[in-house]
């Protein structure tokens, strides 16, 4: 079923692939509008967590938070808490369904594209590049709404439900803000993406929750007759 989804995501993405002028332009309007706001903090929480230790950490949260941590989570529902994984998985299938248009119709440069002083602390901090090569396997104009804000909520959400223990509900209620933390430190993501992002997984839950609970057809089975053995006449 990821799958599926994935090759749909790399369809899309292939027929409308963004422009990074018109990818500038509308990361402008987001800093533009953060800035009306006071909320630009994209700039000031790199330089307080990009570097040393907290950088290292972030840069490998932000890639965790998109493969290791989503597979680790519904396989562990799966086989603990079934219902929770049922919905764990229409939520993250939903979000990025959702995620898609707006990817086409808004492409934004993330902040580390945008000349603006914030860099990629990632391809300099974790063994992977989110240059060159790499870019074959993920959108670098999809800031819009942050897959790795809405997917880490869902998760947090589900796994601070389905585990009994508080101490284990509480770490799995801090890997939200932590992976906010880490897109935005690591230069991927604006504020305005995580609020998106947020914004996203709530309709996708409650899109999915109202497509589970619609009533379905029913269709008459119709059994057949019966053969009954009747005795010949002498």
């Amino acid at each position: 079923m990821f799958a599926a989804v994935y090759l749909l995501y790399e369809a899309v993405r292939g027929m409308f692939a963004g422009r990074l002028g018109v990818a500038r332009a509308h990361a402008e309007l987001i800093v533009g509008l953060e800035r009306a706001l006071h909320l630009g903090v994209e700039t000031a929480v790199q330089r307080a967590l990009g570097e040393g230790v907290a950088g290292w950490l972030l840069s490998n949260v932000y890639l965790i938070a998109q493969t290791v941590a989503p597979a680790a989570a519904l396989f562990w529902l799966y086989r603990h808490s079934p219902a929770i994984y049922r919905r764990l998985r229409r939520t993250v299938i939903g979000a990025w369904l959702l995620a898609l248009p707006v990817f086409v119709l808004f492409p934004v440069a993330p902040p580390r594209l945008t000349g603006t002083g914030v860099v990629d602390t990632v391809s300099q901090q974790a063994a992977v590049s989110l240059t060159g090569h790499s870019t074959l396997f993920y959108n670098p104009y999809a800031a819009v709404p942050s897959l790795h804000v809405a997917v880490a909520f869902a998760i947090a959400i589900a796994m601070a439900i389905a585990l009994r223990r508080r101490w284990m509900k509480l770490l799995a209620a801090m890997w939200c803000p932590l992976v906010i933390t880490s897109v935005i430190a690591t230069g991927n993501h604006y504020l305005f993406d995580v609020a998106a992002g947020l914004l996203v997984t709530g309709l996708a839950y409650a899109l999915m929750h109202l497509a589970g609970h619609m009533p379905r057809a029913v269709v008459p089975i119709r059994r057949p007759h019966r053969l009954v053995a009747v005795p010949a006449r002498s």
